[in-house]
């Protein structure tokens, strides 16, 4: 608290205009905008943004619907009054203030597929009980709103930041991150920042991250046959359901053996008999891959059930892996790959895509973050082990290899000093996780917010929500981080 000569006590940031010193009360000044918010938020919950390449086009290359979140975005801020870019429908940016540093906040305009099981509709704003509900509520539209409404209130209070402020939006996070790597072919690379995509009070490590494809043929000769199983619909993200179809000697005894099953296990289902052929159908619980243990995998489960009987064939080994590799076992055990780091913590895997079709193809998709000390060589070692009597391929996909920003560091130092204000909380510290955020993008880019401690983690998952009163705490942290950082 710094008491001036003009007898006013200044609480915080301000500004002086024309002699005038204007007390910033940030929190709020967010509840001004709460009306302002919601309106633009359900604007962008309306457009179903998941990533969709059956309808990609040369004006669309992820399909229609993020390059449409992503006009949405910037079609909000132009009518506020900034300047605005779109490169390609595939990023486009926010800009405010000049200067020979840019500090960019980068967030994401596309959601994972909603799914089944949800209570409200994922595309209608929902309010209810203080949540507002919604697909991208809290993953990441929610968030990277509050942080543009942060940026917003600088502007409208007439605060001209002392160097550039970018924000960045991308339309593929959720997946490959091809927005944000058009971005960076086309814009110099931000090497100080923030990504609103992940909780506070701060995340200044983010472990690596890489996918393997196991590939399996199609074989089925045995008594049982595994015409056809899916499960999953992203490698980043826990299933909640999984079918399969399959005939079998006896389809009335097996529907039985799965309702045993189903009676001792903590997952639903149901079973359709139809002569020898059979559907089963296992809904599980749906949860962000980074840390498995929040969901139930509902493929795995389907595979435990099915693996005892005599498939065969590719189907066998498909069925084999699933249930004795990879079924509950977040930490790799079984593969012997389980590993802790003392800052960065376990290696976790997520289980994220299971397909198998009878003469066609199998494929087992197995998402890993891990920590420091070990990495994708030592892992794809351990699947190969696994799978070395089978007749398949592992294949490598994209690797993120771990990022670290010393907490010393001024930009962690200041975001943290801001959250402790805004929310009395002193003892908070800054965290390591598994989730990859655009903030790792930058040699000195953290993750800062929007989950609060204590709320419940919807991420990817049916009915996600954010409490409406933590979406408007989280804007007046992003208003005055950005002051602070850029003052």
């Amino acid at each position: 608290m710094l008491e001036l000569g003009l007898n006013v006590v200044i609480m915080g940031p301000h500004n002086i205009q024309g002699g005038a010193i204007m007390v910033l009360d940030w929190q709020k000044l967010a509840q001004q905008y709460r009306d302002d918010y919601v309106a633009d938020l359900k604007t962008l919950v309306s457009i179903d943004s998941s990533r969709d390449d059956s309808q990609a086009t040369a004006d669309f290359p992820l399909g229609p619907g993020p390059a449409k979140a992503l006009a949405a975005f910037l079609a909000i801020a132009k009518r506020d009054g900034f300047t605005v870019k779109n490169l390609d429908n595939l990023a486009g940016y926010v800009e405010y203030g000049s200067g020979d540093e840019t500090l960019a906040i980068l967030g994401h305009a596309d959601v994972m597929p909603a799914g089944k099981g949800w209570q409200t509709d994922p595309f209608t704003l929902t309010a209810k009980d203080g949540n507002l509900y919604g697909r991208g509520t809290s993953d990441d539209k929610g968030p990277a709103l509050a942080a543009y409404y942060g940026l917003r209130m600088l502007k409208d209070q007439g605060i001209v930041p002392k160097m550039k402020v970018r924000f960045i939006i991308g339309t593929d996070e959720e997946s490959d991150w091809t927005g944000m790597n058009h971005y960076l072919d086309l814009e110099p690379a931000p090497t100080l920042g923030f990504s609103p995509d992940a909780e506070f009070p701060l995340i200044n490590g983010e472990k690596g991250n890489v996918t393997f494809e196991t590939h399996f043929k199609g074989r089925n000769d045995g008594d049982y046959k595994l015409d056809e199983f899916d499960s999953g619909l992203r490698m980043n993200m826990v299933p909640r359901d999984a079918e399969a179809d399959v005939t079998v000697p006896d389809a009335a005894k097996l529907a039985a053996d799965f309702d045993a099953f189903l009676a001792q296990a903590p997952v639903t289902g149901e079973a359709t008999v139809d002569g020898q052929h059979l559907h089963l159908h296992v809904v599980g619980k749906a949860a962000h891959g980074m840390e498995p243990k929040n969901g139930i995998n509902a493929g795995t489960y389907l595979a435990t059930f099915l693996a005892p009987y005599a498939f065969g064939g590719d189907a066998q080994h498909f069925l084999n892996l699933l249930a004795d590799q990879l079924h509950d076992d977040s930490r790799a055990h079984k593969l012997g790959l389980a590993y802790t780091d003392k800052v960065m913590g376990d290696l976790t895997m997520n289980v994220g895509i299971m397909t198998f079709k009878a003469g066609e193809a199998g494929l087992i998709n197995t998402n890993f973050r891990y920590p420091t000390g070990t990495g994708a060589a030592t892992i794809l070692a351990g699947l190969k082990q696994a799978t070395a009597a089978m007749d398949v391929t592992v294949e490598q996909g994209r690797e993120m290899v771990p990022h670290y920003v010393d907490p010393s560091d001024p930009i962690v130092a200041t975001l943290m000093d801001v959250y402790r204000q805004q929310t009395g909380d002193t003892t908070a510290q800054p965290e390591v996780v598994g989730g990859g955020t655009y903030g790792r993008l930058m040699k000195r880019g953290v993750a800062f917010g929007a989950l609060f401690p204590g709320t419940q983690d919807t991420m990817h998952q049916a009915d996600e929500f954010q409490p409406e009163a933590d979406l408007l705490k989280a804007m007046a942290i992003y208003g005055q981080a950005i002051y602070e950082l850029t003052k």
